[in-house]
């Protein structure tokens, strides 16, 4: 439970979250707070498009805040064979959410996908993640959340992958789109944990949460209309008996 959280329910006003919880539009797991508007980028130029013919999966690790909204906007995104919240840059120990939320394991939330190169361009999962998916000029922190664990990191193992990252990212900060430096962070050859089975799904699951509705459905909408060749109404979901 967020320490946020814990403050509100010790408060007076116990009795009007009991009824929320009730209702089942409130989440304990997280604060509430006002939705982050999402910007427009331009495509990824130079060699950022990574065609890779003859390559039928490819895959990415992106670290956008809490992975709720993470992994619901690339369900939404097609040729997305997969999305899955989990946790990277720390040890097998602590990959878990009690102890990642601490905000001291070097774990940050985040959500592998797996993608169709032929569906889906890797400059396209790039222009998603930095326009709808969260805002990258939060330093470990993003809209309600923070903590180190909320950081705005690209974990890609794949050599061009990472070179056609930290160029975008030269790209953006060039282009004048966003007014404060870019935070994003750039790295390779960390081990992913998928997490608890209950977060898996967890915006589609739940899209009357507080959270979500504030949160992360706005970024769904953002997908649908800044991208309506991206977007797909159907998300590809999780089958949760497959994780922890």
């Amino acid at each position: 439970m967020k320490p946020a959280m814990d403050k509100l329910i010790a408060g007076g006003i116990a009795a009007l979250i009991a009824g929320l919880l009730l209702l089942g539009v409130f989440s304990l797991d997280r604060p509430v707070h006002a939705a982050s508007a999402t910007v427009n980028v331009p495509a990824p130029s130079g060699t950022a498009d990574l065609q890779q013919p003859g390559v039928r999966r490819a895959r990415v690790v992106f670290a956008g805040g809490c992975f709720w909204g993470v992994q619901g906007v690339f369900q939404h995104v097609k040729g997305v064979e997969s999305a899955v919240s989990g946790y990277i840059g720390g040890s097998a120990a602590d990959a878990s959410y009690p102890r990642v939320s601490r905000g001291d394991t070097g774990h940050a939330e985040a959500v592998q996908v797996t993608y169709d190169p032929a569906q889906v361009s890797y400059a396209q999962l790039m222009q998603v993640f930095f326009s709808v998916v969260h805002d990258p000029t939060q330093l470990d922190r993003q809209g309600p959340d923070r903590g180190s664990q909320y950081r705005s990191a690209v974990y890609a193992d794949d050599a061009p992958q990472r070179a056609a990252t930290l160029a975008y990212i030269d790209q953006l900060q060039r282009s004048g789109v966003f007014r404060t430096a870019l935070a994003t962070r750039v790295d390779g050859g960390k081990r992913f944990y998928t997490a608890e089975a209950y977060h898996q799904n967890y915006l589609t699951l739940h899209p009357d949460a507080l959270y979500i509705r504030i949160n992360d459905l706005p970024k769904i909408e953002a997908l649908k209309r800044q991208y309506p060749a991206l977007y797909r109404d159907k998300p590809q979901l999780l089958a949760t008996l497959s994780v922890r």
